[in-house]
C-alpha cells in the first residue's frame, strides 16, 4: 500500500512556520508558536492552517492562512467566515492571508477584500492576497521559504530548468521533506515537457495522487468535462428542435447555437416554443448581449 503524502498546506507551513509568517505579513520579528487546528464545526479543509504567533510590537496573534489552487468568487466570504470563527475561537487578533496558487483566466477579478451593504449596514473584512504568479523564484531561495519550493516552476522566473533542478536539490538535502518532490515535479509539469520533468525528478504519480490539490484539479476536470457532455448533448437536441420549428438551419445559425453556453441554451430551449419562423430564432440570437449573431 502507497503511503499517504502529506502535501497539504499544513505540511508545507510546519517545515519552516516563522519564515512563513514572517513573508506573509512583512513582520520580521514574528516567531511561530503552534499550528492550531481550524477546524470550525461545518467549516473544514486541508489547506486552511491558522498559526499562532508572537511578536513584541504587537503581541500574539494568529496568521490565518487560505491555500487556494485557484481562485473563485466565493473566497471573500470564506475568508471573512474563517477570520470570525478564529477570532471567537481563540480569543485572538487575525492577520487573513488568501494564497492563490495558478493563475485565474483574465477575466477573473482577484477581490482584495470582503465588502457587503445590506439595509444600512455595512461590513468588511481585509485580507492580505497573495498571487503565486506575481512572487519571485528567487525569493524563495534568499528567504529560505521551503514551503515554496514545491511551487517554485510557476513562481515568477521559475520555470527554467536550472531553477526547478535548484529547488529539487533543496528539496532532497533533508529527508523528511522526500515527499515534496512529486508535489514539485507536478507543478513543473504546468511548464515544461513532460519528458524534461521526468529526466529531471523521476517523480512517483502514485504519491502525488494522495495529494490535495492534485485531487482538487482531478475533481475540476472531471466536473469540466462532465459539463461539456452536457451542453453537446443540449446542443444536439436544441438544433433538433429549431429544426423541427422553423426548418433547416443555415451553418451559420448552427454556429452560433454551438457558441451559447448552459444557461442561454436553457433560455433558448423554453423560448423556441413560440417560434413560427426562421426569423424569430435570429431576433432572439440578437437580442443577446453582444449581439452574438454578428460575431
Amino acid at each position: 500500500m502507497i503511503k499517504r503524502a502529506d502535501i497539504g498546506g499544513k505540511r508545507l507551513i510546519s517545515l519552516a512556520p516563522t519564515a512563513w509568517v514572517q513573508w506573509v505579513t512583512q513582520q520580521p520579528d514574528l516567531v511561530a508558536q503552534a499550528i492550531l487546528g481550524s477546524e470550525f464545526q461545518w467549516l473544514s479543509r486541508d489547506n486552511d492552517v491558522l498559526v499562532k504567533v508572537s511578536s513584541p510590537e504587537h503581541g500574539e496573534f494568529l496568521v490565518m492562512n487560505e491555500l487556494q489552487l485557484r481562485y473563485n468568487a466565493n473566497l471573500p466570504t470564506r475568508m471573512r467566515a474563517y477570520a470570525a470563527l478564529a477570532e471567537e475561537k481563540y480569543n485572538l487578533p487575525v492577520y487573513p492571508v488568501l494564497v492563490n496558487i495558478l493563475s485565474p483566466a483574465a477575466s477573473v477579478v482577484i477581490a482584495q477584500r470582503y465588502e457587503s451593504s445590506f439595509l444600512g449596514l455595512e461590513a468588511r473584512q481585509d485580507y492580505r492576497v497573495i498571487n503565486l504568479w506575481e512572487v519571485e523564484a528567487e525569493l524563495v531561495f534568499e528567504q529560505s521559504l521551503t514551503a515554496l519550493l514545491p511551487f517554485v516552476p510557476i513562481l515568477k522566473q521559475g520555470g527554467a530548468v536550472a531553477v526547478v533542478q535548484r529547488a529539487l536539490n533543496q528539496l532532497r538535502q533533508d529527508q523528511q521533506m522526500v515527499e515534496l518532490e512529486s508535489l514539485l515535479g507536478f507543478f513543473a509539469s504546468f511548464v515544461l515537457d513532460s519528458a524534461v520533468v521526468q529526466q529531471i525528478m523521476r517523480w512517483d504519480m502514485a504519491i502525488l495522487r494522495e495529494s490535495p490539490w492534485y485531487q482538487e484539479i482531478l475533481q475540476e476536470g472531471e466536473k469540466r468535462g462532465r459539463e461539456a457532455g452536457r451542453q453537446e448533448g443540449r446542443q444536439s437536441l436544441i438544433l433538433k428542435l429549431l429544426t423541427r420549428r422553423v426548418g433547416e438551419l443555415p451553418l451559420e445559425i448552427v454556429a452560433q447555437v454551438q457558441a451559447l453556453d448552459l444557461e442561454q441554451l436553457e433560455t433558448l430551449g423554453e423560448a423556441l416554443l413560440d417560434f413560427a419562423a426562421l426569423s424569430d430564432l435570429e431576433n432572439w440570437l440578437a437580442t443577446l448581449p453582444g449581439d452574438q449573431s454578428r460575431e
